[in-house]
């Protein structure tokens, strides 16, 4: 196994078993890994310190999987960390009300670089990572032996695969392909996920509890979803008799799929209004036109995928949110969130305040939205929460 030294004076990160180390934290690699291969890293004393991927492309050039020498990665090792991690969702599963869940979320599950969700009796699979996609024989087999899948599908073509030297990887890896639907039941609610041109992995799985908190304000309520994708807050504020939801979104898809899923579930007569447009414009349309909702709901995509991208995102939100402060009722509800990582829930609520400040509005926050249980946090790995939000009374 080739050795790679740490410089003086990175080690605490390493020791507080944090699984990212930058290349500018390296010393020296005594040889020449393959991107992906498994090297140990050392300190400059030539003590151990982990075992990890190594990649020389990536700005992350090692990825921690170990910290105990005398622990063998082998496939028994990758193995059971694929079972604990599925083991751990099982009490988020229950039939007729969620088949649909996170079973694998990369580094919070001491997998780096590995997601797999859940839909029914099929499976979504990314891998984002050089070293992840050596094991994903073992992984796939894994998955088969744990859960029997109908399909595995490999969704691995976002572009931070790039970073590590990688093309993007596209289609059935097990089983016979899934239907253009795969249809799904989450909070006793029916979607029809389409996983091989869907978003993301196919669904935002990540939202599950956050809808159901909300969808508790919207009994006899006019709500505005905006970026609405395939209509998870809709469906849930229908589910608990909103008086009227109106559903914007840019993708023709996901209007179409969202009114799809209108018909899958059996709501009586919901007041219902799907509109393709971006999202800006339509709010600043709403406000010329005068009109006004109890709740607004604003799920933006990633502003910030970077710290270097912050600033810029920071000023998207301030605009978005002032908007939607704007067509709001007195005493009306804003529903917001950010699943940037880089943005961390205290600047998150010092933007909402200039939004309001901006907007002429007092806003109190009277709940915090959070990722849920199968996107879980590791201690040592807080990048790891991305998902926040703020249930806000506007006057």
């Amino acid at each position: 196994m080739i050795d790679v030294v740490l410089k003086k004076g990175k080690e605490k990160a390493v020791l507080h078993k944090h699984p990212w180390v930058f290349s500018g934290a390296i010393e020296k690699v005594k040889g020449k890994p393959a991107n992906g291969e498994i090297v140990r890293l050392l300190n400059i004393k030539g003590e151990f310190m982990a075992y990890g991927f190594y990649n020389d492309q990536s700005r992350v050039a090692l990825r921690l999987l170990e910290w105990d020498e005398q622990v063998t990665i082998d496939e028994a090792w990758w193995r059971e960390k694929v079972g604990v991690a599925v083991a751990a969702r099982s009490s988020i599963l229950e039939e007729g009300v969620t088949d649909t869940c996170r079973l694998i979320f990369s580094e919070s599950d001491y997998l780096p670089g590995l997601i797999v969700d859940k839909y029914a009796d099929h499976l979504s699979l990314q891998i984002l990572t050089s070293g992840m996609e050596n094991i994903k024989p073992v992984i796939i087999d894994e998955l088969q032996k744990l859960l029997n899948p109908a399909s595995i599908f490999d969704r691995s073509d976002a572009s931070s695969r790039e970073h590590e030297g990688m093309q993007p990887s596209f289609g059935i890896l097990a089983g016979s392909p899934p239907p253009e639907l795969v249809e799904v039941v989450e909070n006793g609610i029916r979607y029809g996920i389409n996983i091989a041109e869907g978003q993301k992995s196919g669904f935002y799985c990540d939202q599950r509890d956050n809808r159901r908190i909300l969808a508790d304000y919207a009994n006899g309520k006019t709500v505005l979803d905006c970026f609405s994708y395939t209509g998870g807050f809709t469906l849930n504020c229908f589910q608990n008799e909103a008086k009227s939801v109106t559903s914007v979104d840019s993708s023709a898809l996901a209007i179409e799929t969202l009114k799809s899923n209108l018909e899958l579930n059996d709501f009586e007569q919901p007041d219902h209004r799907a509109i393709q447009s971006d999202v800006n414009k339509q709010l600043r349309k709403f406000r010329e036109e005068g009109e006004t909702f109890d709740i607004v709901v604003l799920d933006p995509p990633k502003y910030a995928p970077s710290r270097s991208a912050l600033e810029r995102a920071s000023r998207a939100y301030k605009d978005l949110n002032r908007l939607g402060m704007l067509i709001l009722k007195p005493g009306g509800l804003l529903a917001t969130f950010s699943c940037s990582g880089a943005m961390d829930m205290t600047t998150f609520k010092q933007i909402i305040a200039w939004a309001a400040l901006d907007a002429g509005k007092q806003v109190q926050f009277i709940h915090q939205f959070c990722q849920p249980g199968d996107h879980p946090v590791s201690a040592t790995f807080p990048e790891g929460e991305y998902l926040k939000g703020l249930l806000c009374r506007v006057l």
